[in-house]
């Protein structure tokens, strides 16, 4: 048994040619490249960081790279895994999009790494198509109004709120001390641009006096 381990574990992997490796590298970084224009086009905010999508294509390649020399080395592929388990990423996630794009490079590269360009030609134009269509759904973004007044304001800061976004503004928090209140009302983006349209909130409530501040604030994923 003991000889049989030893034998599994020495198998080498398979020499590739000089030609082979230079066609796995290609294939990866074309298909490295329509993940970089994938992500490029599904992401049109501020979420979209031109670094981390440079990072994509290295991580194709890379991972190519480290498939090549793997192989079918068992003992090799062991020690892989150990050494990057030892390797903890500290890079926080924006859009969790970016999470299935890592994953399509590593699958990418896997794919190029063991030549079964087929496989990864096929999957890179569905999940292409896939990505560049939902991509282009927005968030719902939710606003938040926040309004600091005199507490003798409350009821008519309450009314004047329902009447203008017709009683769709869910109330959030009220703090409150002895002289001041705070309101803070949730939006949908929706309610936010009918009323926008309509008028300014604002200047509806300066209209009542004892209005410290009126503020929006834009809640997305960012920012939580």
């Amino acid at each position: 048994m003991r000889h049989k381990m030893l034998n599994l574990l020495n198998v080498s992997s398979t020499h590739l040619s000089t030609n082979q490796i230079i066609l796995n590298f290609v294939i990866a970084t074309i298909l490295g490249l329509v993940i970089y224009l994938s992500y490029r086009t599904s992401h049109t905010r501020v979420v979209y960081s031109g670094r981390f999508n440079v990072s994509l294509l290295m991580m194709t390649m890379i991972t190519t790279l480290v498939m090549s020399v793997i192989g079918n080395n068992v003992a090799l592929s062991l020690g892989m895994v150990g050494a990057l388990s030892i390797v903890r990423f500290r890079t926080a996630i924006k859009d969790p999009r970016d999470t299935a794009y890592i994953f399509w490079c590593i699958g990418i590269g896997i794919c190029c790494g063991v030549s079964e360009f087929l496989v990864a030609t096929i999957g890179t134009g569905f999940i292409f198509v896939t990505l560049v269509i939902f991509g282009l759904v927005q968030d719902n973004f939710r606003y938040l109004l926040v309004i600091r007044c005199d507490r003798n304001k409350e009821n008519a800061v309450l009314a004047t709120v329902k009447q203008f976004y017709k009683g769709k503004a869910e109330l959030k928090v009220n703090n409150s001390t002895v002289d001041k209140s705070e309101f803070i009302f949730e939006l949908t983006h929706k309610i936010m641009k009918k009323a926008t349209s309509q008028g300014n909130i604002s200047e509806k409530l300066y209209e009542l006096g004892g209005i410290d501040s009126v503020n929006s604030v834009c809640q997305s994923d960012e920012m939580r």
